[in-house]
């Protein structure tokens, strides 16, 4: 009866150990062959362990040369390196991860205290998170946050600009108080539309305010490309405007009140180039004319009157704005005041005529009568003259002149205005002319008279 093949198998491995021990205890129960050696456990061991300190030398080695490499486990890894092959092992097991925890905190509060406001405020999240944050933030957050703070810095630039026009700082201070997407959005997008509004709106600005020549050149700038208007900007103004400077200038020369000094000045500029034109009417010439106008006022000073005196010297006292009020109107209203005084100083008082001076001595009498009686008959014939003179040949009305009676006492004539009256404006000049052509004529007639008598 042959047994079933599981049984065998069964069989065989229950007999297998007393089998195989008992051969495998008297193998090695056996002396060895002479010359013949076994394996060399201890060499193996000491073969693996070259090995591993090999291999951590070579790592701490690479980390070494790595330029990103921290302080920290810089100098962990050197004093590592100079010790044992366990002091290689325990550096690359335990003390890098510490020493690059510390080295990435201390890379992170560098730039907390060094970079802009996006970075400074990642950085400050992260150290306030996990080392994880810290990581993360040094390999990405970093450079994020620093091309905002780049854009930032650039409209802040262009904040800065002088020439920068009202649409594009009003752009510009939209997005610095927006986010880092507005701040993107603002340099790649809106900063070229608003650019160009307000280049137009420059050129419209010369158009309506420069000389015939920016004007021309404004107009069809505008009538152009943007292109067009960019040059012109850049350009085609200046070019147009030194046309106009030297036009300006040769206009200054031909004013036939301009001192040599401008003169000079003038022509010496149209010599030169563009920006020599621009200096003289800007700076030049403004200067020039403030310093010859002080000159007049010096001369007014010397030459003029009390009153224009006073004006002068208070202008000259005053700012460049006085010098111009008293050239341009204050010297003449001075003038007319000096003119007014001058008249009223020289037109004499009338006499007071008292009571008492008819009584006079019989000398003075005697020595008057007939000078008196002949100026009286003088005067008679000189008004009857005037009478038919003024009937015949109407003339403007002067003053008639004072008769002086026998008596010595000054008696206004028939006619006669009040001195405070309407012929106040007339001067003593045109009376005393009057009165000595009324003798005259009247003289002349009374020796007619005379002649024709003894004839």
């Amino acid at each position: 009866m042959k047994l079933p093949k599981v049984s065998a198998v069964i069989v065989a491995a229950a007999l297998a150990p007393t089998v195989l021990f008992p051969s495998m205890a008297s193998a090695a129960d056996q002396p060895a062959p002479a010359g013949v050696s076994g394996p060399d456990t201890a060499s193996d061991a000491a073969g693996d362990h070259d090995s591993q300190e090999a291999l951590d030398r070579a790592e701490i080695e690479r980390i070494l040369a790595d330029k990103s490499t921290g302080r920290g486990v810089r100098e962990a890894a050197e004093k590592a390196l100079a010790g044992t092959a366990a002091d290689l092992r325990h550096f690359l097991t335990v003390e890098l991860a510490k020493q690059r925890q510390d080295d990435d905190r201390v890379e992170v509060s560098k730039l907390l205290s060094t970079g802009g406001r996006a970075v400074r405020e990642a950085a400050s999240a992260a150290l306030d998170g996990t080392y994880a944050d810290i990581v993360k933030f040094l390999k990405e957050g970093q450079y994020t946050a620093r091309a905002e703070d780049d854009d930032r810095a650039e409209i802040e630039r262009i904040l800065a600009d002088k020439s920068t026009g009202r649409g594009v700082r009003e752009a510009a201070e939209k997005a610095l108080a927006g986010t880092a997407a507005d701040l993107r959005h603002f340099l790649t997008v809106e900063l070229a539309k608003q650019r160009q509004d307000d280049d137009r709106v420059e050129v419209s600005k010369l158009l309506s305010t420069g000389g015939r020549a920016v004007r021309e050149a404004a107009s069809a700038a505008l009538d152009g490309t943007y292109a067009d208007i960019v040059k012109f900007l850049k350009e085609g103004q200046y070019t147009a405007r030194a046309e106009d400077d030297r036009v300006a200038i040769l206009i200054v020369i031909a004013d036939k009140e301009v001192s040599p000094r401008v003169f000079a000045a003038a022509q010496k500029a149209l010599d030169g180039t563009p920006a020599d034109l621009r200096h003289f009417l800007e700076v030049a010439l403004p200067k020039l004319r403030e310093s010859d106008n002080r000159v007049k006022v010096s001369q007014l000073l010397e030459t003029g009157g009390p009153a224009v005196k006073k004006a002068a010297g208070a202008a000259l006292d005053g700012s460049y704005a006085d010098v111009l009020a008293f050239l341009k109107e204050g010297q003449y209203t001075a003038r007319a005041e000096d003119e007014a005084n001058a008249a009223a100083a020289a037109t004499p008082t009338q006499p007071v005529e008292q009571p008492n001076q008819a009584q006079n001595t019989g000398a003075g009498q005697g020595q008057s009568t007939g000078q008196g009686t002949q100026v009286v008959q003088i005067a008679q014939v000189a008004q009857t003259a005037g009478a038919v003179s003024s009937n015949a040949n109407p003339a403007p009305a002067v003053a008639p002149a004072r008769v002086t009676t026998t008596t010595g006492i000054a008696a206004p004539t028939s006619g006669q205005l009040a001195a405070t009256g309407a012929d106040e404006g007339l001067g003593w000049e045109a009376g005393g002319a009057a009165a000595a052509v009324a003798a005259g004529a009247a003289l002349v007639a009374v020796s007619r008279r005379r002649h024709a008598a003894d004839s």
